[in-house]
């Protein structure tokens, strides 16, 4: 039997999603449960002197946090603690040594008066050698060391192994590896913990993520390899995907550890708390962690993304496309806001609207229910009244006579819903020449009317042959073929609206804010019922 060290870091993964802000009946509860499986060891939290923002208890995890915690006696020397090596990094003109020694002196007091054992610094690539000096301050405190490397999957195998010699002659109880962006599968695995192994003599441990569902079969097979320190969550918990699930991989290493528990009061923790924090907080692995994890993009593109509403599902996969050409390994909201805008080089077009607009009504037909439930007084008002009809995307509920051009412009829905429009008869408005060279293929045989599009948030643009609009809403791009192509008013049926509790509400109101608020808007009018703040009139008082 060997001895695996099985670490659980829910509170200071899972703080990610809740500010490190958990209840003290839920950490009363998880450490009973950690104490009956007989974890090795616990990391309660993070340690830091960055205090911008409120952020619960385990974010620092003060010595006088942990004191009040009423730690289980079985738990006594399994605490640990994680600290950024960022903490360590010194200004340009301060002498290394001495600042880290000062950041030291503020974060921790000798082992014996503490209740913490472990601490582990966790490193990016550039800063892993300038921390590696700390290891000698904290074992002269009478802690145990570690060491975690972050997001090393993208370095070559004789670079790891570089960089884990670096660590040899360091007082370090356990190098660890992240799979930071959850792309490993077992057999890349296999040859990291190898490649550590040919620099470094000492043990190595594995955090790993659950963006593929690959994260425990990783950790044991970095178990096979000779890896002797291994982490997991409570259910997983941890910034986007998450990781191993504590409940599986305990089960898992059950045959390789010295202490073996009982997990039943896991299991009632599960089952009392952390199920409804995870369907509120949303972790665990999907198909947008998926794609993340394959094509090495930084999960929290995809946490940030799935927690704002601005954000539909065609957004997400075509930030994702982007996001593969340009790369996302390392997070930057202002990266994320700028993939918002999927289309290709400066607003262009060559379809002029006014063809067929100028001085005409425009009826735009939206995907609501009450097309259908109004049909035959749709149809009988552009009977009568010979509006030019945009229906949106696939919309179909008309009979196809009644509607003139089709207006789409989400290059993942025109996609998606490519087969679609190959067999509806009408003309299609799309930024043609502005989409993927994939999508222009598919699209060859179909007749578009190239409308150019760009996106600025807050903001409509008219142009002849072009727009901007505030989001890539196919309802927007209409407003702007109809404006631009002089219209004299637009009518709106199919637009019934959310619930006023559902943030898409908020966001097509707004969207027709800032619209009736731009200079040469035009005045709208739904002709169905909506729950949007338009002025209504019904279809079947309109006079013929």
């Amino acid at each position: 039997m060997r001895n695996i060290k099985h670490l659980d870091c829910t509170l200071r993964d899972g703080g990610y999603y809740n500010n490190w802000d958990f209840s003290p009946d839920i950490i009363k509860n998880y450490l009973a449960a950690m104490a009956a499986l007989n974890i090795d060891y616990v990391e309660i939290g993070l340690r830091s002197l960055r205090n911008d923002s409120f952020k619960g208890g385990c974010a620092f995890s003060t010595d006088e946090f942990l004191n009040s915690l009423g730690i289980p006696s079985e738990l006594e020397g399994k605490i640990g603690v994680m600290v950024n090596g960022a903490e360590f990094m010194p200004p340009d003109d301060c002498d290394a040594s001495v600042f880290q020694e000062e950041v030291l002196g503020q974060l921790f007091v000798p082992a014996e008066e503490s209740l913490v054992r472990l601490v582990r610094i966790a490193c990016h690539v550039h800063e892993f050698e300038r921390c590696l000096p700390v290891s000698y301050m904290l074992k002269d405190l009478g802690y145990q060391v570690g060491f975690n490397l972050m997001q090393v999957a993208d370095r070559s195998l004789d670079e790891i192994t570089k960089m884990a010699a670096m660590a040899e002659g360091y007082p370090i109880d356990a190098l660890y590896f992240a799979d930071s962006m959850g792309s490993l599968d077992a057999e890349q695995t296999s040859k990291i913990v190898l490649a550590f192994k040919a620099g470094w003599s000492g043990e190595l441990g594995i955090h790993t993520h659950d963006n593929m569902g690959y994260a425990v079969t990783n950790s044991m097979q970095a178990v096979s390899d000779g890896v002797t320190w291994v982490d997991s969550t409570v259910t997983g918990m941890g910034r986007g995907p998450g990781n191993a699930q504590t409940e599986y991989l305990s089960l898992a290493l059950e045959n390789l550890r010295l202490s073996k528990g009982n997990p039943t009061k896991l299991y009632c923790l599960i089952s009392e708390y952390f199920r409804s924090m995870q369907a509120k907080y949303g972790w665990g692995t999907n198909p947008f962690y998926y794609l993340a994890g394959k094509f090495g993009i930084h999960p929290s593109y995809i946490q940030e993304m799935l927690s704002n509403s601005r954000y539909s599902e065609e957004d997400i996969v075509a930030v994702i496309e982007q996001l593969k050409i340009e790369g996302g390994k390392k997070f930057n909201i202002n990266t994320l806001e700028g993939s918002l805008n999927f289309y290709s080089g400066k607003p262009r077009g060559t379809w002029a609207p006014a063809s067929l607009m100028m001085d005409r009504e425009v009826l735009i037909v939206g995907a609501g229910a009450s097309v259908k439930l109004h049909r035959v007084a749709i149809e009988s008002y552009i009977r009568a009244k010979k509006p030019v009809v945009i229906a949106l995307n696939t919309q179909s509920e008309l009979a196809q006579e009644f509607v003139d051009i089709r207006a789409a412009c989400h290059p993942v829905r025109l996609l998606a819903d490519c087969d679609d429009y190959l067999k509806l008869p009408q003309a299609l408005v799309v930024p043609a020449g502005m989409l993927p060279l994939e999508l222009q293929e598919k699209l060859k045989d179909k007749e578009l009317l190239d409308f150019g599009v760009g996106i600025t948030p807050g903001k409509f643009s008219f142009s002849e042959t072009k727009c901007l609009l505030p989001k890539s809403l196919v309802l927007a791009y209409a407003l702007a073929v109809a404006t631009s192509g002089g219209a004299n008013s637009v009518s709106l049926v199919g637009f019934d609206g959310y619930a006023a509790d559902d943030p898409r509400a908020a966001e097509v109101d707004e969207l027709f804010k800032i619209y009736s608020n731009t200079v040469a808007s035009l005045s709208l009018v739904s002709l169905t019922p909506t729950k949007y703040a338009l002025t209504t009139k019904s279809i079947y008082g309109m006079r013929k």
